[in-house]
């Protein structure tokens, strides 16, 4: 990933309701979520949640699927990746005994299961 789609990437998340659906989407991983449904949970008009979604969507985070007259939502984990290993990529100088720790916090299980 170059530096520059990595900052747009960062600055789409860097925002509490863009944060918050973008979370929820990859939660909802592989389904998704209609848009109307996201504006709902998150108590935010819908051409508001509309602004949000395309800053998401323009930083290649989430992707939109029309199915009739609704919008289904879904994050878009090949970017989530490159942009995770573009910000660890030089992580703790290499030593991968050393990024273990970082790297159990990463995976994708419930906190209480992750390896100490």
């Amino acid at each position: 990933m170059e530096k520059k789609r990595a900052i747009l990437a960062l600055a789409a998340l860097a925002q509490t309701t863009r944060l918050d659906v973008f979370r929820a989407l990859v939660a909802a991983e592989p389904t998704g979520v209609a848009a109307g449904d996201l504006a709902r949970r998150f108590a935010v008009p819908a051409n508001t949640l509309s602004a949000h979604l395309n800053v998401l969507a323009h930083a290649g985070l989430v992707k939109g699927e029309r199915k009739g007259r609704s919008i289904t939502y879904r994050a878009e984990l090949a970017q989530v990746r490159l942009l995770l290993g573009f910000m660890l990529k030089d992580c703790c100088g290499g030593n991968p005994d050393a990024c273990g720790p970082l790297l159990d916090q990463i995976v994708c299980c419930p906190e209480k299961a992750c390896p100490s």
